[in-house]
């Protein structure tokens, strides 16, 4: 039987790159989430085109995972964001 390898991810260290480098999804690729990581990047170098507003709410979506990430205690939060790998929220 294959088994698949999870390896551990702090949430402490997921919730402080969201909160200092989220707006670029740099939290997204250290979780693993390469496709998101990608949209946050590019949605946040884009964003001038439309005046700052993509970049904005990528910030506050960065803000708010930020939060969830650093309230979660770690078994929650290896559960739901590492072996379930839930991308948004």
């Amino acid at each position: 039987m294959n088994k698949k390898t999870v390896e551990t991810k702090s949430n402490i260290a997921a919730g402080l790159l969201a909160l200092f480098l989220g707006g670029l999804g740099i939290h997204k690729f250290y979780l693993g989430y390469t496709t998101p990581g990608i949209v946050m990047l590019l949605v946040s170098l884009f964003g001038a085109i439309l005046l700052f507003i993509p970049t904005f709410v990528i910030g506050v979506i960065a803000f708010i995972e930020a939060i969830l990430y650093l309230t979660k205690n770690p078994e929650d939060f290896h559960s739901e964001y590492v072996e379930n790998e839930k991308h948004w929220f």
